[in-house]
């Protein structure tokens, strides 16, 4: 344990904290002093003890609405939080949904692609038997005249 030596309403005492702790005891006493001195300012000299309550009161209100703005602030990132999360969820969802309709698309084009080129084949042997037939037909005429 260390010991720290402060000045405070003008007396010295001797306080005791953990090793390594000394600056930020020093910095605590520092802006107590000066609450204490700020009111004692303000208010006139109302006894030491009084002044001493009324200081401790302050840094509570002070502590306490501290303390209720952390609360908020963490429940405000909770909420954002949450909402990330569903945000993130609703991401990864439609990701998934755009991929399927991805899928089904390219199987779909395939397909498509597939039946255009059936019908090409077919279309091209359509028009070599309408073309063959129109060669015999024509060959048929010139015998026939060629008979007569």
């Amino acid at each position: 344990m260390a010991n720290v030596s402060i000045k405070f309403n003008n007396k010295e005492f001797l306080l005791s904290c953990e090793d390594g702790q000394e600056e930020h005891l020093e910095e605590l006493l520092i802006h107590i002093n000066q609450k204490f001195n700020d009111l004692k300012n303000n208010l006139g000299n109302l006894g030491e003890n009084k002044l001493l309550l009324i200081t401790a009161v302050k840094i509570m209100d002070e502590y306490y609405e501290t303390k209720k703005r952390v609360d908020q602030k963490k429940n405000e990132l909770k909420d954002l939080s949450n909402k990330f999360r569903e945000l993130k969820s609703l991401i990864y969802d439609y990701r998934d949904k755009k991929e399927e309709e991805v899928k089904k698309l390219n199987a779909n084009h395939s397909n498509f692609k597939n039946e255009i080129e059936a019908n090409h084949k077919k279309y091209e042997q359509l028009i070599d038997e309408a073309a063959d037939e129109i060669s015999n037909f024509v060959e048929k005429t010139k015998l026939e005249n060629i008979s007569q």
